[in-house]
């Protein structure tokens, strides 16, 4: 397969799953492997495109985060609030995926694990919309600071292949008293510190292996998933406020379960 054929496809899945907590990273590694990838720098690739879906959120709010950005440097509290509620949650897997990020990578990162976590996750996942505690919170721009917290320590399974991110952050909302539509908003704006920071290092760590002709396919994955992302975060508040999170729950369970299914049958 040609590699801009692959960016395409990879760029797609990045942005149409970043944000629902079905796990983008798990599906794709789950695809890189169908599509036969075998090239060490696809691996880095994974993450760099993540950036291109996280700018997507910095679009699409750019208002309301340049209000904030502007508020840091006046008298609005309620902007250093949010700054610092989103940086106690980016904090704990930070350290966490720093420490931890390659004994995972070497130890949890096959197919196996991802669709054993796909199904754990999607059952967990339809276990806490049912069980979480009736809201306290609705506005993901104020949350407090406890909340913030729980968000991030739950953040902290994501390293996790096949936990995803967003569902992580969503369940620690949920867990939290955060209702639906603010929990998942919330896990936009922390996707923003979060991702930019694993680009970052996924960049610096394999600066001798990426080619200037390799960096070409990971801008062809970035607009993609730039684009698919930004269609996925215009739509998927209302669609949460109307369904809940239980559609990606089953979706998680079915991948899983027909994932663990086809390496039965060698497919894998």
């Amino acid at each position: 397969m040609a590699d801009w054929l692959a960016a395409i496809i990879l760029g797609l899945v990045e942005g149409l799953t970043e944000f629902i907590p079905v796990s983008s990273t798990g599906h794709l590694l789950i695809t890189k492997e169908m599509l036969g990838l075998a090239d060490e720098r696809w691996d880095p690739f994974i993450y760099m495109i993540q950036l291109g879906a996280i700018l997507a959120v910095v679009v699409l709010y750019f208002v309301r985060l340049w209000k904030v950005l502007l508020g840091l440097f006046g008298t609005d509290p309620s902007a250093r609030r949010f700054a610092i509620a989103v940086l106690i949650a980016f904090l704990p897997s930070a350290v966490v995926g720093l420490l931890l990020k390659d004994v995972l990578f070497a130890v949890l990162f096959n197919s196996l694990f991802v669709f054993i976590s796909l199904i754990v996750g999607g059952v967990a996942l339809l276990l806490v919309e049912r069980h979480a505690p009736a809201p306290r919170e609705h506005d993901a721009m104020a949350l407090t600071f406890r909340s913030a917290a729980l968000i991030g320590l739950y953040q902290c399974l994501s390293i996790i292949p096949g936990v995803s991110r967003s569902g992580a952050t969503i369940v620690g909302g949920l867990l939290s008293g955060v209702d639906k539509r603010a929990a998942a908003e919330f896990s936009f704006f922390l996707a923003i510190p979060t991702m930019v920071g694993a680009f970052a290092l996924s960049l610096w760590e394999t600066r001798d292996v990426l080619t200037a002709d390799f960096l070409q396919v990971v801008a062809i994955g970035f607009v993609v998933s730039f684009i698919s992302g930004a269609f996925v975060v215009r739509t998927m508040l209302d669609f949460v406020s109307r369904h809940g999170f239980a559609p990606f729950a089953w979706w998680r369970i079915v991948v899983g379960v027909l994932g663990l299914g086809a390496m039965g049958l060698g497919w894998f």
